[in-house]
Formats: structure tokens, sequence, C-alpha cells
């Protein structure tokens, strides 16, 4: 295919902020996990797919199998809640104390 520019898994794209390696970073609508540590407007690859570890509200949002997950930008986590951009969904269950929750892209 003449029009084909790549799969798409990882995307680079300007930091939109300083990030470490393994933070998610959301630009619009587009989400992605930094592969590298980035400053401010440098280049950094972001994974779109995959299933990833990320931080969450670790005493009120809990998170069933198979539950949408939101981007909470303001608070650099995710959030069970309707204030954010979807990610993904939870691959396994996540209690109000757990500090992180398994998500799977898209």
């Amino acid at each position: 295919m003449k029009n084909y520019i790549q799969r798409g898994d990882s995307i680079t794209v300007a930091a939109p902020a300083a990030v470490t390696s393994g933070a998610g970073v959301l630009i619009g609508s587009l989400f992605g996990v930094a592969a590298t540590d980035a400053e401010t407007g440098a280049d950094v690859a972001i994974s779109t797919v995959g299933v990833f570890d990320l931080p969450k509200e670790p005493t009120t949002d809990t998170f069933a199998v198979g539950a949408p997950v939101e981007w909470d930008a303001a608070n650099d986590r995710v959030t069970a809640l309707d204030e954010g951009v979807q990610i993904g969904v939870a691959v396994a269950a996540a209690g109000a104390t757990a500090a992180t929750v398994a998500v799977r892209l898209g």
C-alpha cells in the first residue's frame, strides 16, 4: 500500500510537559505511555497499545475487570469517574486501596 505509514503501536510526539518513562501522555484524545524520559517539547515515543500498570487514586476509585478507564490529566493518573478521556479498560480488578490498575490501552 502506497499510503501505509506505520503500525501505530508506538508513535513519536512532542512531549506536552516533562515526562518520565512509564508515565501517561495525553495530547487531545491521543493517549500513550512514554517509553523514555523527555523534556517539554522534546520527541518522545509513546506506546498506544498494550497493557500497563498505571497510577490511580489510592483511596477511592475501584475498577472491575472490563471497566472503562479514563485519564485524569490534572493529576496524571487514571480515574473511574466521567472526568477525562477514556484510554482503555481495566484487565484486573483494583480495589480502593490499590495504588495502580492494569489497563489495556485502546
